[in-house]
C-alpha cells in the first residue's frame, strides 16, 4: 500500500540535485584550472589530481569505517572540495601537504560535523588557511608562471603581486597580465578573466546569485579606493586588489557555497560587505599579504545570526499601511 506523504508547501520541484549541482560548479572552474595547468604545467597536474583524489578516498573511508554511514562520494562534494583547495595552494607544494589539507578539509571541516549540510566552515578554506598556518614557507613560495612547466618541486619561486604591494618591493605585473594570469600565485586565483566566465556560467545557470560574488568585489573596490586616495604612495589601486590574489576565486566560488554562507538576499549582502572589509584590512594593516579566506571563514561564523536576524517576510504577513 503506497504511502501518503504529507509536505509544507511551496510544493515545486526545481529538478536539481546536489550532484547536479557540484557538477554545475565544477564545469565552471574549468576555465580557471585551464589557466593553472597552462602557467603551472606538471606541479598543476600533480596537486590538482592528488588533492581531488585524496579528499574522495578520506570521505569514503571516513563514512565507511567511522560512521559507518550512506556512501556521499558520488554526490560530487568531495571531488569539488579538493579542486577548490587545490586551486588555492601552489603548484610546487610538496604531495604530503596536500594530502594533510585533505584531511583537513574532508576528516575535521566537514565529516565530523555530519558531512555535506552541516559543515559550519567552508571545508576547502579551512584545508587551505590550516595549511598556510602549519606550513607558511611552503604555502608562499609561489612559483612563476611558465606556460606548460614541466618542472615540479625545484620550479623557480616569484613574489605575488599581493607580497609586492605588502612589503612595497618590485614592480607589480601590468593590468592586462593580471586579467590574464600571467603572475605568480596559487593554480586558480592567477586568472581574472577565467574566474569572471566560470561566474557568468554560474549565474546563468542560476546556480548563485549576484549579491555576495557582487556586494564583495564592489566593497572591496570602494574601501581600497578610498584608502588610495588618501595615500596613493602607501596604498595600491582598487583595481590591484580585485585582480591579484584568491579575491575573485573567493568571491566566486568559496563565499557563495550555499551551506556556509546566508539564505536571503539581504543577508547575502551583509556577508558579502562584511567579506570585502575585512580582505581589505588583512591586506593592508594585517601580517598577511592575502586576507579573503580569512575574511570568508570569520564571516561564516556570523552566517547563523545573519540568518537569526535578517529575514524575509512571512507569507502573509500583515503590513501596516500609514493613510
Amino acid at each position: 500500500m503506497d504511502k501518503l506523504v504529507i509536505s509544507p508547501a511551496p510544493h515545486i520541484h526545481g529538478g536539481d540535485s546536489v550532484s547536479k549541482n557540484m557538477t554545475t560548479v565544477i564545469v565552471a572552474l574549468v576555465p580557471a584550472l585551464l589557466v593553472g595547468l597552462y602557467y603551472f604545467g606538471l606541479g598543476a597536474i600533480i596537486v590538482t589530481l592528488t588533492a581531488v583524489i585524496s579528499c574522495i578516498l578520506f570521505e569514503y573511508l571516513i563514512q565507511k569505517y567511522i560512521l559507518k554511514g550512506t556512501n556521499s562520494i558520488m554526490d560530487g562534494s568531495a571531488a569539488l572540495t579538493g579542486l577548490l583547495l587545490a586551486l588555492n595552494l601552489p603548484s610546487n607544494i610538496p604531495l604530503w601537504m596536500v594530502i594533510i589539507g585533505s584531511l583537513v578539509a574532508i576528516g575535521i571541516a566537514k565529516m565530523s560535523f555530519g558531512g555535506l549540510g552541516n559543515n559550519p566552515f567552508n571545508p576547502a578554506l579551512i584545508g587551505r588557511v590550516f595549511l598556510l598556518i602549519s606550513f607558511p614557507v611552503a604555502m608562499t613560495s609561489w612559483p612563476k608562471p611558465i606556460p606548460f612547466n614541466p618542472s615540479y618541486l625545484d620550479a623557480e619561486t616569484a613574489a605575488t603581486p599581493l607580497a609586492m604591494m605588502k612589503s612595497h618591493f618590485g614592480t607589480l605585473p601590468t593590468t592586462l597580465d593580471l586579467f590574464l594570469g600571467n603572475m605568480g600565485g596559487s593554480l586558480g586565483e592567477v586568472s581574472v578573466l577565467a574566474l569572471l566566465i566560470g561566474l557568468i556560467y554560474l549565474l546563468i545557470k542560476k546556480i548563485i546569485t549576484w549579491h555576495i560574488p557582487i556586494s564583495i568585489l564592489v566593497t572591496v573596490f570602494i574601501f581600497a579606493g578610498i584608502l588610495n586616495l588618501a595615500n596613493p604612495e602607501q596604498y595600491a589601486s582598487p583595481v590591484i586588489h580585485l585582480f591579484s590574489g584568491g579575491l575573485m576565486l573567493g568571491a566566486v566560488f568559496m563565499a557563495t557555497d550555499y551551506v556556509t554562507s546566508p539564505m536571503n538576499p539581504r543577508g547575502m549582502l551583509v556577508f558579502g560587505v562584511g567579506i570585502g572589509i575585512i580582505t581589505v584590512l588583512i591586506r593592508t594593516f594585517g601580517a598577511y599579504p592575502e586576507g579573503v579566506s580569512f575574511a570568508i571563514l570569520i564571516m561564516n561564523a556570523f552566517t547563523p545570526l545573519i540568518n537569526t536576524y535578517i529575514k524575509p517576510k512571512r507569507f502573509g504577513e500583515k503590513v501596516k499601511v500609514n493613510n
